[in-house]
Parts: C-alpha cells; structure tokens; sequence
C-alpha cells in the first residue's frame, strides 16, 4: 500500500472513492458533483487530499480542511473526510491515512488536527488507540441554513 498526496492529476481516481463516501452518508451518487467539488478544492488549494493505492487502485482517503485558532494563534487541520473501500478495511488502511494526516500536520508544524463522528461510530476505538482525544470540555452546535 502506498499513501501520497493527491493532486489534480489523481482526480479521475478519487471521484469514485468520494462519491462512495457520500452515498455512505445517504447522499444521491452523482460523480460529476463529486468531480466538480474536488476540481474546485484543488484549483483553489482548499484542501489536503491524501489518497492510499493498492496496486496503483485507489482503495481509501482522507481530507483535511485547514482552519485557525484565535486563542493559540495557530493553524490546524480539520479531518472531514475519512473513507476506505468496503473490501479494505481492517487491513490498516484507515490507519496508515490517519497517520499520513498527522504526519502531515506534524511538518506543517500546525497545530493539530480535529475531527468529528457520529456517536455510533465503530472507527473511534482506530481513533484513541492512535492518540485522538474525545474532548468533554466542549459540545458541538450546528445551525443549518434553511435557504441552502
């Protein structure tokens, strides 16, 4: 398995793996959504995408969002995207990504990275045996705009 960060070359080979993250989420699959929303992040340097290869298949990724801190003053990244081919999994490829993104964020010398998941989410036990700290100290709001 190889891990690299993806650029505008590897779109073609990271739009099925998005579109499948999104109809795991009960999204309506539609890859030229899905392209069209990558090719913006990447023509507009919005995000960090590393992709995992088996092969040269791509068979996971994650992306990272990067966001700041008035308290500390500094950058961090956010880990939105976490997916790994049904047929991967348990053979370390989330790991290895989440490592990647760490590393990532170690040699950008940010700050950290945060990420959220629904309660019911098997992957926290991946995410404490690597370090990530549920933190209590603070709960999550969201207000969804109507007209969007």
């Amino acid at each position: 398995m190889n891990i690299k960060k993806a650029t505008i070359s590897d779109l073609e080979r990271i739009v099925p793996l998005f579109d499948a993250y999104r109809v795991f989420y009960k999204q309506k699959s539609d890859f030229e959504l899905a392209r069209r929303f990558l090719k913006e992040r990447f023509a507009n340097n919005e995000s960090v995408i590393f992709i995992a290869l088996e092969d040269e298949e791509p068979i996971g990724f994650t992306q990272l969002y990067e966001t700041f801190s008035s308290v500390s003053l500094q950058p961090s990244y956010i880990l939105n995207d976490l997916y790994v081919s049904p047929n991967h999994r348990k053979k370390g490829v989330g790991e290895a990504l989440l490592n990647k993104a760490k590393y990532h964020c170690e040699e950008m010398g940010y700050k950290g990275l945060a990420l959220e998941t629904a309660a019911d989410n098997p992957a926290q036990k991946l995410y404490e045996r690597l370090s990530w700290e549920n933190d209590p100290n603070y709960i999550h709001y969201f207000w969804k705009n109507s007209k969007a």
